[in-house]
């Protein structure tokens, strides 16, 4: 039942990203308490985004980890197209449409951000080689620890103080450890998790939700204010180049049919619930709305772009 539940849930995803949203705007208290609650020292909203990692790690085997060691390249090079394109488009249409504070600071965390776990889905439904981009997400959230501090004292140290360390180590808490306990659970358990894998996606779906939900309602008296509406065209722009962008550097190496659409999806859709959640954590509250925009628009945009590829497969996955 929980299988087909979570099927219908990514079938319609994007309809529930957007009925979440208009919630938290409508009513905001219960979404509004819950970003705010912490359990010891994680915020509620940090433990949610635990249990999507924790849920992609459990579902890993060592024998990923050859696959990749095995034909790195293309891995690598897509992680590196990633933290490359993305920064960079989010740096120039900050300066481009004049954001400063918090709205630019919320626009370069979400194009700092590692690959969205949404691109898998929407690999698959396109026909793109999901070993491929479950790779490259698995690569580039494990040096997100690394790279989103990096990249935000570069591109954003202006607008505010970047606490390099302590962002470090909390990223390295959030994103890291529940990669590696799932990947240990998996392998200490191994047959026996079969039934604990095949609800995660649920759990995972769920989680997400309410992360949108809690940081929307967070935001919910800013978030439809003028000053905020000039970020829906920055965030469009931000997505369509950067699917733009990975598929003309997909094609510029020769990759064939299925990675052109893997790298497409992993440059261009962002992980905006861990954008949001070290926004709530680090910076101002109106820093994690851009990351709440991206949410929503990337789920449309990769569902459509995810139909419209999904009868182009002329090369099979290799």
């Amino acid at each position: 039942m929980i299988k087909s539940l979570s099927t219908f849930i990514t079938k319609f995803f994007t309809i529930f990203v957007i009925a979440v949203a208009v919630l938290a705007i409508l009513i905001p208290g219960p979404g509004t308490a819950l970003a705010t609650t912490k359990i010891g020292t994680l915020s509620a909203v940090s433990l949610l985004l635990m249990v999507v990692l924790f849920g992609m790690g459990i579902t890993l085997t060592p024998s990923d980890f050859k696959r990749v060691a095995r034909n790195p390249l293309q891995i690598i090079l897509g992680t590196i197209a990633h933290y490359i394109i993305m920064p960079l488009i989010a740096f120039l249409l900050v300066h481009l449409f004049g954001l400063t504070g918090a709205a630019a600071v919320g626009v370069i965390l979400v194009g700092s951000a590692p690959s969205g776990t949404s691109s898998n889905v929407m690999s698959f439904l396109s026909g793109g080689d999901v070993a491929l981009d479950v790779s490259i997400g698995l690569l580039s959230t494990l040096l997100a620890p690394i790279m989103i501090p990096t990249l935000l004292k570069l591109l954003a140290g202006k607008w505010v103080h970047v606490p390099f360390t302590s962002m470090f180590f909390s990223a390295f808490q959030i994103v890291v450890i529940p990669i590696v306990l799932g990947v240990l659970v998996h392998m200490v358990f191994k047959e026996h998790v079969q039934k604990v894998i095949d609800i995660m996606p649920f759990l995972s779906q769920v989680a997400i939700l309410v992360i949108i939900l809690a940081v929307l309602s967070a935001n919910s008296k800013t978030v439809l204010a003028v000053s905020t509406l000039i970020l829906v065209p920055v965030i469009i722009l931000h997505n369509l180049l950067g699917y733009l962008l990975g598929y003309g550097f997909s094609k510029l190496i020769k990759m064939k049919t299925p990675q052109q659409k893997a790298i497409t999806f992993e440059v261009g859709m962002q992980d905006s619930a861990l954008a949001s959640t070290l926004a709530i954590s680090f910076f101002e509250p109106a820093s994690a709305i851009a990351a709440v925009m991206f949410s929503v628009w990337h789920n449309i945009s990769g569902s459509v772009l995810a139909s419209v590829w999904k009868n182009h497969t002329d090369n099979t996955p290799h």
